[in-house]
């Protein structure tokens, strides 16, 4: 089982956090960043630039691609938790009180979340773009 460990992690960063982390992940794994971004349907420039640090504001769908590749939560890949753990059945495990689920297949229920969690990202982008 993974543990997270990065000595970057806290403190002065010089890579994203976002970043920081898929290179942890791609590491992990022994994928040059060719193979991943191969996986991932980009050049592997790209990736380059997104570990570095140098790509601010990487696309939602491309985070997503990353959570569901290495089966982490795209909290994890934000730095919102260290917790590496994601169950798919998760949604169905601990649903909202007002999210009825039943009769959704596991797929639909992976989709389900992936539309909360781009509400989340969305909400937490409109915080950091609101001066107040």
């Amino acid at each position: 089982m993974l543990e997270w460990n990065c000595q970057n992690d806290k403190g002065g960063l010089t890579m994203s956090i976002i970043g920081q982390r898929i290179k942890w992940l791609r590491e992990q794994k022994q994928w040059s960043q060719l193979q991943l971004a191969e996986k991932l349907g980009i050049h592997n420039t790209v990736l380059s630039r997104i570990e570095s640090g140098e790509k601010k504001g990487v696309d939602f769908h491309l985070i997503s691609k990353v959570a569901d590749l290495f089966e982490v939560s795209t909290d994890f890949l934000h730095g919102r938790t260290e917790e590496l753990s994601w169950q798919r059945g998760s949604v169905r495990e601990t649903p909202a009180t007002f999210l009825d689920v039943d009769g959704l297949s596991e797929d639909e229920l992976v989709e389900v979340k992936r539309h909360i969690e781009f509400l989340k990202w969305k909400a937490l982008q409109e915080k950091n773009e609101d001066p107040s």
